[in-house]
């Protein structure tokens, strides 16, 4: 099965956009077996885009188009393809339906113009927006199928994976089952795990293994066409197994769970609570284990304090740390993590002191980052990165390894290159 992706937006070709759809479906039907040809871009014209229709016809089985859904004038994608097809407009009342009681919930009143993300083409299978408004579909015609599919990642994505995928194995890869689990890891990047599990990914075309990384997590998933669903669980079953013989110290979790989500639950599921101290970061670490009801259980406060002085007179880390060995040194990210859990009798205490950028502190060059923990009765330790990258993301990366961390010191697993500081307090 050959595919071509055809994205539709003045706005990509502008650069106001960065096209992130093309990729990921890439991916998505590779995982399928659909070999993607070709991607074409193409602005906010009906000539040009039947052009390119046309040109896909030619070349390909499956057409994917993303982009024009919308309610506004420059939104075409429909109409153009409906007329170059020749079939007409019809419109699915669930999604009008669904269009109507939003708008009667909301402070908006609804433009006439909204309800033209209700029409689909006749004889279309439509594929239900779970995050936005704008209907897709799937179209079959003469042997050729064609997907459209809104542009907003955030709508295309769920579209893809809860509602495409489906239909292209059922009608047009003519399998009975879809069956794909997701595997989370951290601690590596995405070059250097997909060059471990090379063997098992290259060796396999049933089940397919996918890797891809987003903000510094990896994910690896696991797709199988089978007759039914047990049949396709087991055949990921076995090659979950052969991926966890190699990446077991890196693996986080299942689905979409981010690493901060598994933080929060090991730490509800034993009863214990964490703070942090943060300087770099700017609250980002604790931010992220706030981001639902549950942070009430496992946090009870935190500091956020750039200045020596502040860490001195609010924190209390003592000036003979400070004056010895500067505001960024693992001594001083201890002391910050130390004096964080005894401020707010926590169970864990994270420090995290560094230099995000863009300027150098204490002669310590921009990515430079410690992270101290203080855990219990366990001795305290911090542990150096260098990101290197710039400000934000050496911020971001900083809160993800704190995170990885925690997650470590609470299955009591090893931490290499480590810098231990005072006795072991048991």
């Amino acid at each position: 099965m050959k595919a071509e992706i055809i994205s539709i937006g003045t706005e990509l070709l502008l650069g106001h956009v960065v096209n992130t759809n093309s990729a990921f479906l890439s991916r998505e039907l590779a995982a399928l077996g659909v070999e993607v040809y070709h991607h074409v871009t193409v602005g906010d014209n009906p000539e040009r885009l039947v052009d390119a229709i046309k040109q896909a016809e030619q070349r390909v089985d499956l057409i994917v188009l993303s982009g024009g859904l919308g309610p506004t004038e420059d939104d075409i994608t429909k109409k153009t393809l409906a007329n170059h097809l020749g079939v007409d407009l019809i419109l699915h009342e669930e999604t009008e339906n669904k269009i109507i009681t939003y708008h009667k919930n909301s402070d908006f009143n609804m433009p006439e113009n909204n309800q033209l993300q209700a029409l689909i083409l006749a004889d279309s299978r439509p594929l239900t927006n779970d995050t936005g408004l704008a209907v897709g579909m799937m179209l079959t015609q003469n042997n050729r199928h064609y997907a459209l599919l809104p542009g907003p990642p955030d709508e295309l994505e769920p579209m893809v994976e809860n509602y495409l995928k489906e239909e292209i194995v059922k009608h047009i890869l003519d399998e009975q089952v879809l069956v794909s689990r997701v595997m989370r890891f951290f601690g590596l990047t995405e070059a250097q795990l997909a060059e471990k599990i090379q063997d098992i990914v290259v060796n396999q075309s049933n089940p397919t293994v996918a890797v891809y990384a987003n903000d510094g997590e990896i994910t690896v998933r696991i797709t199988a066409k089978a007759q039914n669903e047990e049949e396709g669980n087991e055949a990921i079953d076995d090659i979950e197994k052969d991926i966890m013989e190699i990446l077991s110290d890196y693996f986080f979790g299942y689905g979409d769970k981010r690493l901060a989500d598994v933080i929060k639950d090991m730490l509800i599921e034993r009863s214990l609570t964490i703070t942090a101290a943060e300087s770099l970061t700017g609250g980002a670490f604790l931010s992220e284990l706030t981001s639902d009801l549950s942070a009430g259980s496992i946090l009870e406060g935190g500091l956020v304090t750039y200045s020596a002085d502040k860490k001195n007179k609010v924190l209390k880390v003592t000036k003979e740390t400070i004056n010895k060995f500067g505001v960024v040194s693992p001594e001083c990210a201890i002391e910050m993590a130390e004096k964080s859990r005894a401020m707010f009798d926590a169970d864990i205490g994270v420090g995290l002191t560094g230099v995000a950028g863009p300027s150098s502190l204490e002669d310590q060059i921009p990515g430079t980052v410690y992270i101290g923990i203080a855990y219990k009765d366990k001795q305290s330790f911090s542990k150096h990165f260098h990101f290197g990258y710039k400000r934000n993301r050496n911020r971001r990366l900083a809160v993800q390894n704190a995170l990885e961390l925690v997650r470590r010191v609470l299955k009591d697993m090893p931490i290499e290159n480590t810098i231990f500081y005072g006795e072991d307090k048991k």
